[in-house]
């Protein structure tokens, strides 16, 4: 479990491809203090393993499934990734509950500086955006984000100064693809009310106890 508060952007040091599956090695600083064998840290949002390190990288291994769901397959030497380690009892949850299991892959749409924010329009399939809702939260490349608004097949996203210089956002243009995890509690909810098959309407809420 993760909080969507990136601690830093670490670098693609090496990919060694084998068929639909992958071994990462990934330049990083802050998240190798006391990294351990089998410890949990999410890349650009996805829950992966650590398999070995040293003192400047970690090496992890990643299925051929989540190849499939993530941008890990788009990655090359010097990438930049956002980088967090699993969240500890006890600590603080500034952001929301992220499971480092992506949903499915967005494209970024559009890139506007509004004020002293950025927004972001990234599309994604509307099977994505059904259970999102206005003021939700969403995770981005492993980033806890506020859903500014809500469409059939994508959605925005408005980035504060901060949370733009220390992530991988920072060189995100339009046309990046950008890893997607609904909220856990829109899952919840779809499953309740039936996998989709009944519209998610303040009605239904009420009905189901929300």
């Amino acid at each position: 479990m993760f909080t969507g508060l990136v601690e830093e952007v670490g670098r693609i040091q090496k990919l060694d491809r084998k068929g639909m599956a992958m071994r990462l090695s990934v330049e990083a600083k802050k998240v190798l203090e006391g990294v351990a064998i089998g410890d949990s840290i999410a890349v650009n949002g996805v829950c992966l393993t650590v398999t070995d390190f040293d003192k400047d990288a970690f090496a992890v291994d990643v299925m051929p499934e989540t190849m499939k769901k993530s941008n890990l397959g788009r990655l090359r030497p010097g990438s930049a990734v956002n980088l967090e380690r699993a969240l500890a009892v006890g600590d603080r949850l500034g952001g929301h509950f992220v499971q480092g299991h992506a949903d499915g892959v967005g494209k970024i749409r559009s890139r506007q500086p509004v004020e002293n924010a950025v927004l972001f329009h990234i599309s994604v399939p509307k099977e994505l955006t059904r259970t999102m809702v206005d003021k939700g939260s969403v995770a981005v490349n492993g980033i806890s984000l506020t859903l500014v608004t809500v469409e059939k097949e994508g959605f925005a996203v408005s980035i504060i100064p901060h949370t733009l210089e220390h992530t991988q956002l920072v060189h995100a243009q339009p046309g990046d693809e950008v890893n997607i995890e609904i909220d856990m509690l829109g899952k919840v909810v779809a499953k309740l009310i039936g996998e989709g098959r009944t519209e998610m309407t303040a009605e239904s809420l009420r009905n189901f106890g929300f």
